[in-house]
């Protein structure tokens, strides 16, 4: 078992490849990148069975990054993981590279759902849910999706059928950070009471920081006890976290840092 104080320096490394990628493709998302990197950190370093010598095996833990456009996280932890070389990180977004600008399962080793039009990642983590139980499997699927991304109707669809199939292996996350590429959330279309909508739609709902890893493996193994119903986990986050000039700024949704602001994060990253 991993100690906290690794999974922070995880989340750190994978920050720092987020930059990294995003600077030298002069294009990508880092401010939704940076708020989940924690989640993705304990996830992949501490949570989910994987074998990243054997991306396909039938009974490995399944994670959907609903938010297509976080995908450096992804590709970062992935890649630290060791599905493929960390060198990859430096041809995001590059034409023919096996990391497109949204997730491609075909693609990319450790990709299990290619993701990019928002609001499908659940349905789809609840299809997967429904063949493990027709198959009598115990694998979990984790399903990361943008506080933006559940203005979306399909998402209170998928929300409605994993409760009626008691879906209890699909572990959904919010990224709650406030912020979309058009402003705040609450102003953009009166995104608010999400805990208290999940619940009345009859989920297990948990909101913790989620920035604190022990809260975040605090919650899933309560989720993980949590029978017969689906857990949501709202993680109340900082849109372009760990870097001063990104956080809390809607502008850097989707806007790549020039070289002597790459320069300036790094050092702000390093220092942590």
């Amino acid at each position: 078992m991993s100690d906290i104080a690794d999974l922070k320096g995880k989340a750190n490394e994978i920050r720092k490849h987020v930059i990294k990628s995003i600077g030298k493709a002069s294009s990508g998302h880092p401010g939704g990148s940076l708020s989940c990197a924690d989640l993705v950190a304990a996830l992949y370093f501490e949570v989910m069975n994987v074998r990243p010598e054997d991306p396909g095996w039938a009974d490995r833990d399944r994670f959907i990054m609903s938010k297509g456009h976080a995908c450096p996280t992804l590709y970062a932890a992935l890649a630290m993981k060791g599905y493929f070389p960390l060198e990859e990180l430096d041809h995001l977004r590059e034409f023919g590279s096996i990391l497109q600008g949204h997730p491609y399962s075909r693609k990319t080793p450790g990709v299990d759902v290619s993701t990019g039009s928002l609001g499908q990642g659940l349905s789809i983590a609840n299809g997967i849910a429904l063949a493990a139980k027709l198959d009598e499997k115990e694998y979990y699927t984790y399903c990361l999706m943008g506080d933006g991304e559940i203005e979306e109707g399909q998402i209170w669809e998928a929300a409605m059928s994993a409760s009626h199939y008691k879906l209890d292996h699909v572990i959904g996350f919010i990224d709650y950070n406030h912020l979309q590429i058009d402003g705040c959330i609450e102003e953009v279309i009166g995104n608010v009471n999400i805990a208290e909508k999940f619940q009345a739609f009859g989920w297990n709902v948990l909101t913790i920081d989620g920035h604190d890893i022990a809260a975040i493996l605090g919650a899933i193994a309560q989720a993980k006890a949590t029978k017969g119903v689906p857990t949501i986990i709202i993680m109340n986050t900082i849109k372009g976290k760990g870097v001063s000039f990104m956080e809390n700024q809607a502008g850097w949704h989707g806007t790549a840092p020039k070289p002597e602001q790459v320069e300036q994060a790094l050092k702000e990253l390093e220092a942590n």
